[in-house]
């Protein structure tokens, strides 16, 4: 009788040993080289994290200096309020590619399902990634999404699957928070290592009165820029000039007016 083959052997993505997993098991520390891995399905790919250097106090100052930025509307960090806050290392896809050039750049793809799918465009240098901690497992959001499925949006971007010279797992530290605005919840995320905030629904400005205003002063200046055609068109060298000055004129006026309707605007949105 032959022996049962075994199909729970996978090898190291590191130094090729061969790694033992327990059934429902998908972190891994090698025995031989210490590696952090993580598996998925029948592949294993290096398993790493980014630490965090912010505490929720100083997400929440984060927050607070992206909502009193220009994409928003104004005082939104006075006028919101934060209806609750969470912590968790969430896994993103971590791929490396060689352009033609021979530079190398990061594609992050999320591993899991999220709301907030900015956090792709997250800067990850690889230098700050460190080796999977067993420890901060209770803190880790597991990966629902299979790494084919990832690979297949990286080839959407016209990458072939040649290309990438390195795929991993990453944990990024991130605070979830939930605030409230005019009856409305929006969710933004503040990466806790860098502090950077990303949302994908906010509160934004509206750009309609900045368009007008600017339609209203191109208009106004166009038209001002007829006066020494029109006047040489009718009087020649003299008509140029009569027609110049009072473009100036209307232009000297008109520029502080319209100045201080973009002023008002500005300070009201």
């Amino acid at each position: 009788m032959e022996p049962p083959v075994v199909t729970n052997i996978f090898p190291c993505a590191q130094c090729g040993g061969e790694l033992h997993p327990d059934e429902g098991q998908i972190f891994l520390t090698c025995p031989f080289c210490s590696s952090t891995v993580y598996l998925d399905k029948s592949q294993v790919v290096f398993h790493w994290y980014l630490a965090p250097t912010l505490d929720e106090g100083k997400a929440r100052a984060s927050l607070a200096r992206w909502m009193a930025g220009s994409q928003t509307v104004k005082d939104l960090d006075q006028k919101a309020r934060i209806e609750s806050s969470a912590f968790e290392y969430f896994p993103l896809w971590y791929f490396k590619h060689r352009q033609t050039d021979g530079k190398e750049v990061i594609i992050l793809q999320p591993a899991a399902a999220i709301s907030v799918s900015e956090l792709r465009r997250l800067n990850l240098p690889a230098g700050d990634l460190r080796k999977a901690d067993p420890s901060l497992e209770g803190q880790m959001h597991s990966p629902s999404v299979p790494l084919q499925a990832a690979l297949g949006w990286v080839q959407e971007q016209n990458i072939p699957p040649g290309e990438i010279t390195e795929r991993a797992l990453v944990h990024i530290p991130i605070y979830t928070f939930k605030y409230s605005y005019q009856g409305k919840t929006y969710t933004a995320l503040a990466e806790a290592a860098t502090g950077a905030v990303f949302a994908n629904i906010f509160p934004a400005k509206a750009e309609a009165p900045y368009q007008i205003i600017g339609g209203l002063a191109g208009g106004v200046f166009l038209c001002l820029a007829t006066f020494p055609v029109i006047g040489a068109l009718t009087y020649e060298e003299a008509g140029f000039g009569t027609g110049f000055l009072i473009c100036s004129g209307i232009g000297i006026v008109a520029a502080p007016v319209l100045f201080a309707l973009a002023a008002w605007v500005a300070a009201k949105i």
